[in-house]
């Protein structure tokens, strides 16, 4: 893993959750946290954001409905998503709509979700490396093709 901390951004209508997660957590990652969703949304248009974590429970809209949001402006951020009721429904839809990285319930459990945020942050840089490869591999074919169409020219 990078010498750079991680940064996670936890969203949770409960400001005690908020503070324990912050507690927990701040050595180890550079974490933000958000109160609702609009907040939320602030903070991911202020800063480059890895994680996301999200109750599924809030007032405004649900941890999916925001996700799905999410997934429209930051496609790239592992979402992970959780929960205090054992509703198949919510998660269900949090997989196919929000496209979730993984599903915890509260309360979380330090170490579970420790390792959660470091298996999410492996499959991040993996999808960031994809990234760049697909990217080089455009440019390379977009080369190729037109040194081709320069010798059928000449």
């Amino acid at each position: 893993m990078s010498e750079k901390k991680i940064n996670i951004l936890y969203v949770d209508d409960e400001e005690n959750n908020l503070v324990s997660f912050k507690a927990v957590f701040r050595i180890k990652y550079q974490v933000f946290t958000a109160i609702d969703t609009i907040e939320a949304m602030k903070i991911l248009e202020a800063e480059p954001v890895e994680i996301i974590i999200t109750d599924q429970r809030m007032p405004n809209m649900t941890g999916t409905q925001f996700l799905e949001k999410v997934l429209e402006r930051f496609p790239d951020p592992m979402r992970i998503l959780l929960t205090g009721y054992s509703d198949i429904s919510a998660v269900t839809e949090a997989v196919n709509k929000g496209k979730i990285y993984h599903y915890l319930t509260k309360p979380w459990n330090e170490e579970e979700l420790d390792a959660t945020i470091k298996r999410a942050f492996e499959a991040y840089e993996a999808n960031q490396q994809l990234k760049e490869m697909n990217d080089k591999l455009a440019v390379s074919n977009g080369q190729l093709e037109f040194l081709l169409r320069q010798r059928l020219l000449s």
